[in-house]
């Protein structure tokens, strides 16, 4: 019982440093994550923003435009369909401009409309101008109000420079995190050197060494995992409590889960490759490189 005990605390003791410096530094990759998640989330927000509104004719019924509003949902490029009857463009006009048309004309003049706003993925200045000369050919439809093309390029590249620039940032943490946990994890090894090398001399094979480091290593990474991805959860949760909104909304749960998922297995593998890598250094070593 006692030996158990000063086993469990001997490993405690000697990995609780690496254990709290790869925690912190998978922490810096979670939030890394998140941003770059929420930045993709919100470039496919903004693209979906760009609507087309489709003008039908006098003679077209609301009950015609609902059925042309079903036949353009069932495309693959549209998304939010929504149909504006001619009284609730009525009611939307007077509210506007305060005139009752109905009371000037003595009849309803305003058409009915669908508007739809396009998916992520249809979102460019060549879609937008084939979506909209397959809608002119529509007969019930007077007018096509799509996007310039030229506006959506430019808010195509504005967005592409930007998740461009927060891709090379985040490589480049990506590899200092890959750097500093190596070294978080070499530096504790090579406090062990000499331990690894007597059991070289008295004929334990390199498998025999270095499995059980690697192995250790492993749970250390898994530990730290854990702590990351509870540090980071613990931190959203608490964001509308500090003043930061709720930032929880923006993300999707899958989203959330990969993240977390993420950071137990980029600890493992880190930390365990670390080790491996230290430890079959350490193994080629003499005694004089040792000192070294």
């Amino acid at each position: 019982m006692e030996t158990n005990k000063e086993v469990k605390i001997s490993f405690w003791a000697s990995h609780v440093t690496s254990i709290v410096s790869v925690s912190l530094v998978l922490l810096l990759v979670g939030i890394i994550a998140l941003v770059w998640g929420g930045a993709t989330s919100e470039t496919r927000r903004l693209r979906e923003q760009v609507e087309i509104n489709l003008v039908l004719g006098d003679s077209v019924s609301d009950a015609r435009a609902k059925e042309l509003a079903a036949e353009i949902k069932s495309k693959p490029y549209a998304a939010n369909v929504r149909v504006v009857t001619r009284e609730a463009a009525l009611q939307r006009w007077t509210q506007d401009t305060g005139e009752d048309l109905r009371e000037l004309y003595g009849v309803n003049p305003l058409s009915p409309e669908i508007r739809f706003s396009l998916r992520n993925d249809y979102c460019s200045a060549s879609n937008v101008g084939v979506i909209e000369h397959n809608l002119r050919r529509i007969p019930e439809v007077a007018a096509v109000d799509a996007p310039d093309g030229k506006m959506v390029e430019r808010m195509n590249s504005n967005l592409s420079g930007f998740t461009g620039i927060l891709a090379v940032v985040a490589g480049a943490m990506m590899l200092i995190s890959f750097v500093l946990i190596n070294n978080t994890v070499q530096l504790t090894i090579h406090s062990r050197r000499f331990t690894i090398h007597t059991m070289r001399l008295v004929g334990a094979t390199k498998g025999f060494i270095s499995r059980p480091i690697v192995a250790n290593y492993l749970y250390c990474g898994l530990i730290s995992g854990c702590i990351a991805a509870l540090m980071l959860a613990g931190a959203l949760y608490a964001a509308p409590y500090a003043g930061f909104g709720n930032i929880l909304s923006i993300y999707d749960w899958r989203l959330l889960l990969g993240i977390g998922g993420g950071l137990l297995l980029l600890g493992i593998i880190l930390c365990s490759m670390s080790a491996w890598l230290a430890t079959a250094r350490y193994l080629r070593k003499s005694y004089d490189e040792l000192f070294r």
